[in-house]
């Protein structure tokens, strides 16, 4: 397994701005093109004044960065580049303190650098289809107390949010936050997602129970018997996957609010999705523009 690139070696491939705006040319128009405006090949050259880069021929001009997270920042894009660096080589994230005290800004703008970087990642990493043996499992996160009750008999508990998962063993995993667990609501997912014919495991939870209608071998095992592995009846790899997730929500993030976890879901799958070549999330996310 190659290792991923060390922090001197960030540095010296991407040293100022003017490093990271080329990549980002290069990724998105290559060395040479044709004009957009006068329709002459040739190369693109950089323009001082301005995050831009113009053609030789007529003056037109080509901002790298328009249609990326970094279009409308004030924040330098060396900054960019080296948060991203630090998303893809960190295991349970980077929450926005350390972005704040890392990259020398405001906590505010460490946020939102933040969670743009997570919706990139989901966005990179996508939804590929499952087959062969897949796993299926709902679990519960984070969540708040509240109030509830009757008045003058308020009890207080604690609201968190339904996560739906499936993982192929040996592959990819795809989660989704999903309003309830109920039959309708989690079997859809499946149909969407996992080949026809496939065989998925599960706990005994009652709306699995339709999948051989759905065309599905359907293997279950009893977690409430306390059975947890029968021969390929098991959910042990998705549950290391949740176990994970929830380790780093309570050690790096402490909250995640319903609102923003599908960007933490997206980010750990993307994670997950790579972990056979770590070396490629950087690189993935900078040539996906």
């Amino acid at each position: 397994m190659t290792k991923p690139l060390t922090i001197q070696e960030f540095f010296k491939r991407f040293p100022d701005d003017d490093s990271c705006l080329e990549h980002l040319m290069r990724t998105r128009f290559g060395q040479a093109l044709d004009c957009p405006k006068c329709g002459k090949h040739g190369k693109f050259h950089r323009i001082k004044r301005h995050p831009a880069y113009e053609c030789a021929w007529c003056g037109f001009e080509i901002y790298p960065m328009v249609g990326t997270p970094f279009a409308k920042s004030h924040t330098a894009l060396q900054k960019w580049f080296y948060a991203m660096y630090l998303f893809t080589t960190s295991r349970h994230g980077v929450p926005a303190k350390e972005l704040q005290r890392q990259l020398s800004v405001t906590y505010k703008t460490a946020w939102r650098m933040g969670h743009e970087i997570r919706k990139y990642m989901a966005k990179v990493d996508g939804d590929e289809g499952l087959s062969g043996t897949v796993e299926a499992d709902e679990t519960y996160v984070g969540g708040k107390p509240r109030k509830h009750g009757k008045r003058g008999e308020f009890r207080w508990r604690i609201e968190k949010t339904v996560v739906f998962g499936m993982v192929e063993r040996g592959g990819d995993v795809i989660t989704k936050v999903v309003p309830n667990a109920q039959r309708s609501t989690l079997i859809p997912h499946i149909v969407a997602n996992v080949e026809k014919g496939s065989t998925v495991a599960t706990d005994e939870y009652h709306p699995y129970r339709s999948l051989p209608a759905e065309g599905y071998k359907h293997l279950m095992v009893k977690h409430r018997e306390k059975e947890y592995v029968r021969g390929e009846a098991h959910t042990n790899t998705l549950d290391g996957f949740w176990s994970q997730l929830k380790r780093a929500i309570r050690g790096t993030h402490v909250h995640v609010s319903r609102q923003h976890l599908s960007k933490y879901l997206g980010e750990f799958e993307f994670r997950y999705n790579l972990r056979k070549a770590p070396h490629l999330m950087f690189d993935r996310l900078l040539a996906s523009f």
